[in-house]
């Protein structure tokens, strides 16, 4: 997995490739933790990201705690097919905003 970390007009955008699994989601994890902190948009570019468990699932869940304690919003972009029917079976889709 790779994320990629940018700053845009006021915007945080975290870019993820690749699977966010039981081995990738404590990088993720990480990442999320040391950026969304004080940032009033998250967009989460999720084009290349191929797969996602349930560890990733509880990050995102995390981050969008984070995101409603600091009065934020996030929003995930680009999601494929495959990884948002994931969002939808689990029920994620009512947590998470898709752009």
């Amino acid at each position: 997995m790779n994320i990629d970390v940018n700053k845009a007009d006021g915007t945080l955008i975290i870019k993820i490739e690749g699977r966010v699994d039981t081995v990738t989601a404590p990088q993720f994890e990480a990442c999320a933790t040391e950026n969304i902190p004080g940032n009033e948009k998250i967009v989460v570019d999720c084009e290349k990201l191929d797969y996602i468990s349930s560890a990733g699932l509880r990050v995102f869940l995390r981050a969008q705690k984070m995101v409603n304690a600091e009065g934020s919003e996030m929003v995930l972009k680009n999601v494929n097919e495959t990884v948002r029917q994931i969002f939808e079976v689990t029920g994620f889709d009512t947590i998470l905003t898709f752009e």
